[in-house]
């Protein structure tokens, strides 16, 4: 399919030259570098909502990352983007999750507060460009500049950058006051799309809400009601309405995107980055329903009593963690404990725990919680 004149179409280049590949574009160069990296794969064992040991059918950051590119592949194609781009950024936007989701980051941004707490964008900004080691000429994944702007802007121009995101941005701009590409929006629009999707899934299979509960949202109540109609089998009832949402809220976001578009008339990647608004979204009644989902989900399912018990726990896993390992550096193992220095709470030490904690897994960060606090338990 033939690009629209809005797309990326050249790169900026790289923060380390290296040779053009003569098979690949530079985004789908930068997708391989994710997909083969260390944190990408250890996305598998960390927590979307519920933790990985409470059932094998529950999203991880994985499978999170994994729908999110196939709703944004979806999106771009239909709007002529460039798909290789918008997966990329779509597969890269949770590299910095710590364990146990949102939770965990919680309890490591309280512990490290002192010393600028945690954010799990600039985690995964760090991660791409400082963490992962795989070249013997620098650290980092070395990848273009387009997917590093899409990460850095995820959530839309930046005034006030995170540490990370702006000492990058001090060496090499990334226009961070400006809107990012259609494809970084798209990436941006299709997590959102997908987590809202996901999770309504997830809860009824947990039991933490029913069909009926569902009844009363606006354009969701509509989608249960018609998925009944098809079957008296829950468990297929679940499945159509998960399809019906995700193709009712991707149709809306390409009407509504298509006609912002139209009226805005970009002829270059440019013309969408000095744009006043970005040009992906849903229409102002889908927006108000996703609202509402949002708001439904956030007091049935995120507030529910046993994912209040697991947050609770999981907060204080990760705070505990960071907490002893900040006052008290020479606990950490190996070549951690010799980067963090030997004087505990300092910025030093506190920058070493942030990425030794974030970069576990919730089953390496149960584990390393019993060496560090339980007696019993063997170093």
């Amino acid at each position: 399919m033939e690009k629209a004149p809005y797309a990326v179409r050249e790169s900026r280049g790289r923060g380390h030259t290296q040779p053009d590949s003569d098979d690949r574009s530079p985004w789908q160069r930068d997708r391989d570098r994710v997909v083969h990296c260390s944190a990408f794969r250890k996305l598998q064992y960390k927590t979307q909502v519920f933790v990985t040991r409470e059932g094998d059918f529950y999203r991880t950051r994985l499978t999170h990352s994994l729908e999110v590119a196939q709703v944004a592949r979806s999106i771009a194609r239909a709007l002529g983007l460039d798909e290789d781009l918008t997966e990329c950024l779509a597969l890269a936007h949770d590299l910095g999750h710590p364990p146990f989701g949102h939770a965990g980051e919680t309890g490591l941004d309280e512990a490290l507060k002192q010393f600028g707490g945690f954010d799990h964008n600039d985690q995964s900004f760090r991660v791409v460009t400082q963490i992962e080691r795989r070249y013997a000429a620098f650290d980092g994944l070395n990848l273009s500049w387009e997917t590093l702007e899409g990460l850095a802007k995820h959530n839309g121009p930046l005034r006030n950058p995170p540490p990370s995101i702006a000492a990058y941005n001090a060496r090499i701009s990334l226009d961070l006051g400006r809107q990012t590409s259609a494809e970084a929006q798209v990436a941006a629009f299709a997590d959102d799309i997908a987590y809202n999707t996901h999770d309504l899934d997830d809860g009824l299979r947990a039991g933490l809400f029913t069909f009926d509960d569902l009844l009363t949202l606006p354009v969701i109540g509509d989608l249960v009601c018609a998925a009944q109609a098809l079957t008296n089998e829950e468990n297929r009832i679940r499945h159509e309405l998960s399809r019906a949402v995700i193709n009712t809220l991707v149709h809306d976001a390409l009407a509504e995107s298509r006609a912002r578009l139209k009226a805005l008339a970009p002829q270059s990647a440019e013309d969408i980055r000095a744009a006043s608004r970005p040009v992906i979204g849903f229409s102002e009644e889908m927006r108000q329903a996703n609202i509402r989902l949002k708001q439904f989900l956030f007091t049935r399912m995120y507030r529910h009593w046993r994912v209040n018990r697991q947050t609770h726990k999981a907060q204080h896993v990760t705070r505990t963690l960071a907490t002893l390992l900040l006052a008290h550096p020479e606990l950490l193992p190996g070549d951690w404990r010799e980067h963090a220095g030997k004087q505990g709470n300092t910025l030093q030490a506190a920058e070493v725990v942030r990425d030794y904690v974030a970069g576990m897994t919730d089953r390496y960060a149960l584990d390393e919680f019993s060496r560090l606090t339980d007696p019993a338990v063997p170093a």
